[in-house]
């Protein structure tokens, strides 16, 4: 079996690193052939050197940086092209000879720990069907974090709107298939199990399932991008799995932290594009509703920004941010 390896990145280079020597320690781990891994870095115009350490430090990845940042979606595609996936029959650059089996997408801010690169290969090996597998995420200090979830609910979307950390059973709320998390006792009991979609931190897929769906919806700049791929492999026929014995150490949001504000305009518009385009899964009035709660979550929002700065407890500059982004995901 051949796996690829795609790793885009925006200024963060030390992670980047450090995701690049997890790829290889585990690809050993794994036996698998390293003469044989295509590991590709698409650098989204990074000012922080990345470009310049990934050529210095690893000669055998194939690096891509790009003059602008083109967004996860985008840059995901043309390492994917250059893998030989038919993503655009237009599409005249050089790609490499043999299409890999299984591509794993790996965001920089995430590490494979042991053979989970081998193992997650070797379940699709062993699983015909599944089109995509994901592996059990830690956080940074070793903590559980899901990595799988249910295609969203009208539950979902209000638990992330409006507060419930007052709420006595804020936890189990926050944890349960209302909120679309898979049980723990799923996720500790060390056998696969089926799951809507797993997160674009370490998402592995089946070659021939890229033929198949085509690669990654470029109308998505970033988020909302592997629930809609793999739903659209559901729709194929394929289904998604998480795999809890392999594991990745995920340190979150490192690159979206750089923008906050910019990453929660994109988050939204990407979430309404998403119920938008699937019609089918998610019918008007369901729209309707996730629209009506989105706003009246960020009139709330808006009001409580501008408490916050009567008080002195946020500058102009920061309520200003604030409120226009509250006034943009408000209009969506």
């Amino acid at each position: 079996m051949k796996v690829a390896v795609i790793l885009v990145n925006h200024n963060t280079r030390t992670l980047l690193s450090n995701a690049l020597q997890s790829v290889y320690e585990s690809a050993r781990a794994s036996a698998l052939d390293l003469s044989d891994l295509p590991v590709l870095v698409v650098d989204n115009a990074s000012r922080d050197g990345s470009a310049q350490v990934v050529a210095e430090d690893f000669p055998h990845v194939r690096l891509i940086a790009l003059d602008d940042n083109v967004g996860f979606t985008r840059a995901n595609n043309l390492a994917l092209a250059k893998l030989g996936f038919a993503l655009d029959a237009n599409r005249t650059d050089q790609v490499m000879a043999a299409r890999p089996d299984y591509v794993l997408l790996l965001n920089p801010d995430a590490e494979i720990m042991g053979d989970a690169l081998g193992q997650m290969a070797r379940f699709m090996d062993e699983n015909p069907t599944a089109g995509c597998c994901g592996p059990r995420l830690e956080y940074g200090d070793g903590a559980f974090q899901h990595g799988a979830f249910a295609f969203p609910s009208l539950g979902q979307v209000a638990i992330d709107l409006f507060p419930v950390h007052k709420l006595r059973l804020a936890r189990r709320l926050y944890d349960s298939s209302f909120n679309g998390r898979y049980p723990r006792a799923l996720w500790d009991s060390e056998h696969p199990f089926a799951v809507d979609f797993v997160l674009g931190a370490a998402l592995m897929m089946r070659g021939a399932a890229v033929n198949l769906i085509g690669g990654l919806d470029e109308g998505f700049f970033m988020y909302c991008e592997e629930m809609d791929w793999c739903l659209r492999l559901k729709e194929a026929g394929w289904e998604t799995y998480a795999v809890p014995y392999a594991r990745v150490r995920h340190h979150e949001a490192q690159s979206s932290r750089q923008t906050p504000w910019s990453a929660f305009r994109n988050l939204w518009t990407s979430r309404v594009r998403f119920y938008t385009k699937h019609r089918r899964q998610f019918s008007p009035v369901h729209l309707f509703a996730v629209r009506s709660l989105t706003r009246i979550a960020m009139r709330q929002r808006s009001k409580t920004e501008r408490r916050r700065f009567a008080q002195g407890r946020s500058t102009g500059i920061e309520a200003a941010d604030a409120l226009a982004s509250y006034a943009f995901v408000a209009h969506l």
